[in-house]
């Protein structure tokens, strides 16, 4: 049985020796194959339109475009492209735009090695990957008051379907909402698509978001 292909990457940062030093772990595994590299968010858009790779490893903090405005773009002329934002930021607004941008993972880079690669491979699976405290006090400001509204919009989901939109709101993998919830990473995944076409969400983004804002994410 042939190997799958490596996933194709592309790296944007305006510091030589992050990209350089990414791109040597990167390519030290046999999962990844780095295609490309960029120095500011112009350069991103354009390098992406041509290579079209399956993920984007974005910084934020870029001169000539920022990685937000950067990722907006690419996510919208190359949808088959994944964008996961790798900054030393930690304004929390930025955590925001940049889902609200497309972005589909969110790391810092105080990240270590094997989280980051395990964050890259589930990118570039679909799968919408922020640390749930990242989400939880990014969104912090966008909580719906408590009440009878908020019970009503709780009530188009079974428990079950609370239950595994809160764990994927929180960042949990497929595989990780499986080990928890006793099921198949397959049973997980259809059941996230399920949950998205119940609440009309556009995207994954818009059901982290409308997790926040009916209390799943609330601290028990």
């Amino acid at each position: 049985m042939p190997a799958s292909p490596p996933t194709s990457v592309m790296i944007v940062d305006d510091h030589s020796i992050m990209r350089d030093g990414l791109q040597e772990m990167l390519e030290r595994s046999e999962d990844f194959q780095v295609v490309g590299q960029a120095r500011d968010g112009i350069e991103a858009v354009d390098v992406a339109q041509s290579l079209k790779p399956d993920v984007v490893i974005m910084d934020v903090i870029m001169p000539l475009k920022n990685g937000v405005d950067a990722c907006r773009e690419i996510v919208a002329s190359v949808p088959g492209t994944r964008v996961l934002v790798l900054t030393a930021s930690t304004n929390e607004n930025t955590v925001v735009d940049a889902i609200a941008a497309g972005a589909t993972g969110y790391l810092q880079k105080f990240t270590g090695k094997d989280e980051l690669l395990a964050t890259i491979r589930d990118v570039a699976a679909g799968e919408f990957r922020v640390p749930g405290d990242v989400v939880r006090r990014a969104f912090a400001g966008v909580r719906d008051t408590p009440g009878e509204a908020g019970s009503t919009e709780l009530a188009r989901l079974t428990k079950r379907e609370q239950g595994i939109l809160k764990l994927f709101a929180e960042g949990k993998s497929y595989a990780e909402i499986g080990d928890a919830r006793g099921n198949r990473p397959l049973t997980i995944r259809n059941a996230i698509y399920s949950i998205r076409d119940k609440l009309g969400a556009k995207s994954r983004q818009e059901m982290v978001v409308w997790a926040v804002r009916n209390g799943l994410l609330d601290n028990d």
